[in-house]
Order: C-alpha cells, then sequence, then structure tokens
C-alpha cells in the first residue's frame, strides 16, 4: 500500500510539473505563478503529494534534428560528459542522482509544484576547433519549467548554474508506467535559453543560436517504488 501510495504522489507532481506547469511562450520561466506571499508562506498548507527522495533512472533526450543540422553548419560537434550517453540514433541520455518533489493543490500556494531533477556528473559537450563548452550537472526546476546547468569553457568553470533550456510541456504525453517498476513521462519540448544561446554565441564567436531554439524530446524514466 505505501508503495502505491508513493507512486501515485509521483506520477501526480511530475506529470503536474513537466505538464501543466509549462503552458506559456518560450520565455514564461514561471507559468505556475509568481512568488507566495509572506502570508501564504506564514499558512502554507499540507502538500498534496510529497517525494523527498528521488532514484534513478535517467532524463533522456532526442536531439532535434533541426538542432543536429544547426550545429553541423555551425561546425560544432556535440558530445557526452561524465555518465552521459549519446546513442547512435541521436538520444542523449543523462541519468537522475537525485531530488525530491512536492505538490500543493494549485491556487493553495504557488508555485503549487516545487523541487528539483538533479543530474550530477553528467552532462553535454559542444566542441568546434580549439573551443570546448561542457553543460553539466543538469537541474529540473519543475516550478520555473527551466533546466540549470554549469557551463565550463576548455576546462574552466565559467557560470555555475546557468538557465540553459526551457521545458515546454504543452507537448507532452499521458503518464506511462513500465512493468520494471518505472513512471515515463515522455513528450516535454526541449528549447534553448536566451541566456544559454548569448552564452554559446559570445564562447564561438557565432551570432546563429536563438531563443527558442528546439534542442530536443525529452523523456525522463524514473523509480517509481
Amino acid at each position: 500500500m505505501k508503495s502505491t501510495h508513493k507512486f501515485a504522489a509521483l506520477a501526480a507532481a511530475l506529470t503536474l510539473s513537466l505538464g501543466t506547469a509549462a503552458c506559456g511562450d518560450d520565455d514564461e520561466e514561471t507559468t505556475t505563478g509568481g512568488s507566495a506571499t509572506q502570508s501564504e508562506q506564514q499558512a502554507k498548507p499540507e502538500p498534496a503529494a510529497k517525494v523527498d527522495s528521488l532514484t534513478g533512472r535517467q532524463t533522456a533526450v532526442t536531439l532535434d534534428s533541426g538542432f543536429v543540422e544547426a550545429l553541423t553548419s555551425l561546425k560544432v560537434a556535440p558530445g557526452p560528459v561524465g555518465d552521459a550517453k549519446i546513442s547512435d540514433k541521436g538520444v542523449a541520455s543523462f541519468p537522475i542522482t537525485g531530488g525530491n518533489v512536492t505538490y500543493y493543490e494549485p491556487g493553495t500556494v504557488s508555485p503549487y509544484v516545487q523541487g528539483r531533477i538533479d543530474h550530477d556528473g553528467s552532462g553535454l559537450s559542444l566542441t568546434a576547433g580549439d573551443t570546448k563548452v561542457e553543460l553539466t550537472d543538469f537541474v529540473v526546476d519543475p516550478g520555473k519549467s527551466v533546466l540549470t546547468g554549469t557551463v565550463s569553457v576548455n576546462g574552466e568553470e565559467a557560470v555555475p548554474s546557468a538557465p540553459l533550456f526551457f521545458l515546454d510541456g504543452r507537448t507532452l504525453e499521458p503518464l506511462k508506467t513500465g512493468s520494471n517498476g518505472t513512471a515515463i513521462l515522455e513528450g516535454t519540448t526541449v528549447k534553448l535559453k536566451a541566456e544559454a544561446a548569448q552564452l554559446l554565441n559570445d564562447t564561438f564567436k557565432i551570432d546563429a543560436l536563438e531563443e527558442g531554439l528546439v534542442i530536443g524530446v525529452a523523456k525522463i524514466t524514473i523509480n517509481a517504488s
């Protein structure tokens, strides 16, 4: 019974965090509402669902052909970093290493989905000539529908927690369950944030990357029991 309850809580929290939490335009980072007021914080209700510790498995992104073609035209080569992998079919996968999710009834707390999904020790590299940019240690913030990460250039940290990708959940498919005790959320569109586009353009001395460029479609698989 406890395992079933945890699965239900996890499914509700993650479906809303990566689905309805991202139903606005690319530049709308907080689509579940603004910051809570002081009175709301003082009288915060009990959460409807809460998962204190996420374990396994991975976030996989099927890289968009337009993104790959853009990198090829710019002579920028993508690659995996750390524990990440990129398959022959262009699917980049990043192991989930931890995090938490708390879900409140909509309208009682803003944002009503809070938490983070961590991907420590993995990431994506972009290399052009002698310049190598590494985007690592991704953190998904469901309340803001944004993915942040550490940016390093030629082995030196440039930005410790940069907003990299917007997570557009309007394309999210219904929650699926696997026979191996997993919950699967697939279909969220990953788009380049303005800050990341500017940083990459400046680093590679180009001007071709723009906010809203579709990076790919995400598939998140987590242990639900």
